[in-house]
């Protein structure tokens, strides 16, 4: 069994999403309703999301990206091995 942070989940499942539907951070900030610092700072890690927000951002996925994925908060903090990306930031990128 994998123990996660609930923020670690978090940032996995938007990463995940993000992919899935090719878009930025910015863009997907726009679809759900947020700002590109905030989003970043989830899937970065750096920032509890509160229970508010993580329904918005369920309502914006559903409303603005796609109806069918029918998200709801608790989903965007369930983990699934699936949901793993490759996504590195700039920094981190090897030479």
């Amino acid at each position: 069994m994998i123990f996660m942070s609930s923020k670690k989940i978090l940032s996995m499942n938007l990463k995940y999403y993000r992919s899935q539907y090719n878009l930025s951070q910015e863009k997907f900030a726009e679809k759900v309703g947020s700002n590109l610092v905030y989003i970043n700072q989830l899937e970065n890690c750096r920032r509890k999301p509160t229970t508010d927000m993580l329904d918005k951002i369920a309502d914006g996925m559903n409303k603005n990206i796609d109806p069918k994925l029918k998200m709801t908060s608790s989903k965007l903090l369930e983990y699934n091995p699936s949901h793993k990306t490759n996504f590195t930031r700039v920094d981190e990128k090897k030479k």
